[in-house]
């Protein structure tokens, strides 16, 4: 189910005995796992009656005991267990599970599946699965997580979510903290916050100071908004990409306004360049493909970079990467040394790098 249809389904039914919360989304799992807490434990008592384990730690088997066991103080109880993806085998164990579907279960699993059928009164167990998403390398993984806990009966997904869904996400916050945001600032929001509905709320909740009960304007999002102009050179990076020298020109007209350090702003391109290079030569096929390979590299990446370079990998060819690579070096060495103006030099990159586009047209 879907957090907006877990909310519901608490709020009339009150809750289940077992849940399994899966995916990465965070400010989604924050408000299910609110209102779990306010509906299973009516009397507001978080201490006896909240137990937070992670398997990590302890094992699948002791969860299900401490499930089991009576307590003298509280008579309903909330059970937290963190970081269920560590209950999967491993191994051997793993490898006949996945060949035949039919590799042996561990005790921890075989006890949890007893306890489903026949759960504590007033217990309410969330096994929490947030390391792995639902796309890309994650995918075969999180499928793993939920065959292994098949017999939990409700499943709630954290998924990402998509352009359309965070848009919403965000008119809806701005909304309830009494702001006004048009089209052009809103877009301008979900890009420099990547879509993340966690980066979302706290600059919504930033403007609101800004701007009480006012309307939100793209120089406010610029102003407060981290990577917001970030977001401006992405754009930049788009326009170079579609060959479209008139928009890109006006881009760097708008950075220059805002002040950035324009060699910064070549050092930026310079990355993205590089890295969606990197990402056609390694054959990746998406932006959740992206931030993991450069995770695993050891390369700390945003999911709103990693859509950058997919995005940047998906409309430049090889070729002109590598070009667009050896104009940035170039006019980087200019910067360097003396010269009559940051902006002419960059003014210099972009009629080059379009014109050379537009003769390969």
């Amino acid at each position: 189910m879907t957090a907006d249809q877990f909310l519901r389904q608490v709020e009339r039914e009150g809750p289940q005995p077992v849940y399994l919360f899966q995916g990465p989304e965070q400010f989604r799992r924050r408000a299910c796992r609110a209102a779990l807490l306010r509906r299973a434990l009516p009397s507001g008592d978080t201490g006896e009656g909240f137990t937070r384990h992670d398997l990590e730690g302890v094992t699948l088997a002791e969860v299900v005991d401490d499930a089991r066991g009576m307590s003298l103080f509280v008579q309903e109880r909330v059970i937290w267990v963190f970081s269920a993806e560590a209950a999967l085998p491993r191994g051997r164990a793993a490898a006949a599970d996945d060949e035949d579907g039919e590799g042996k279960k561990s005790d921890g699993s075989a006890e949890l599946a007893a306890y489903i059928r026949d759960p504590s009164p007033g217990v309410v167990i969330v096994f929490d699965a947030a390391r792995f998403d639902f796309e890309g390398e994650d995918k075969v993984k999180a499928e793993r997580v939920r065959k292994f806990f098949g017999a939990v009966p409700a499943v709630v997904e954290f998924p990402w979510p998509d352009p359309q869904q965070a848009r919403h996400l965000a008119l809806e916050m701005a909304g309830n903290a009494g702001l006004k945001i048009g089209r052009e600032p809103l877009d301008q929001l979900v890009e420099a916050t990547g879509g993340d509905p966690t980066r979302i709320a706290t600059e919504i909740e930033k403007l609101s100071l800004y701007r009480p009960g006012g309307s939100v304007e793209a120089e406010d999002i610029a102003a407060l908004v981290p990577n917001a102009q970030e977001t401006t050179i992405f754009a930049l990076v788009n326009a170079l990409a579609r060959g479209d020298r008139r928009q890109a020109l006006d881009l760097l007209d708008t950075l220059v306004r805002e002040g950035e350090y324009l060699p910064l702003a070549l050092t930026f391109l310079g990355g993205v360049f590089r890295l969606a290079l990197a990402a056609r030569e390694s054959g990746l096929r998406s932006a959740q493909e992206v931030q993991t390979r450069f995770q695993q590299m050891g390369m700390p990446m945003w999911r709103s970079r990693a859509e950058q370079v997919w995005q940047t990998a998906s409309r430049f060819p090889a070729d002109r990467l590598v070009r667009a690579m050896e104009l940035t070096f170039e006019a980087d060495r200019a910067l360097k040394s003396s010269r009559p103006d940051d902006k002419t030099i960059l003014e210099d990159f972009v009629f080059r790098l379009t014109s050379e586009q537009q003769t390969q047209k």
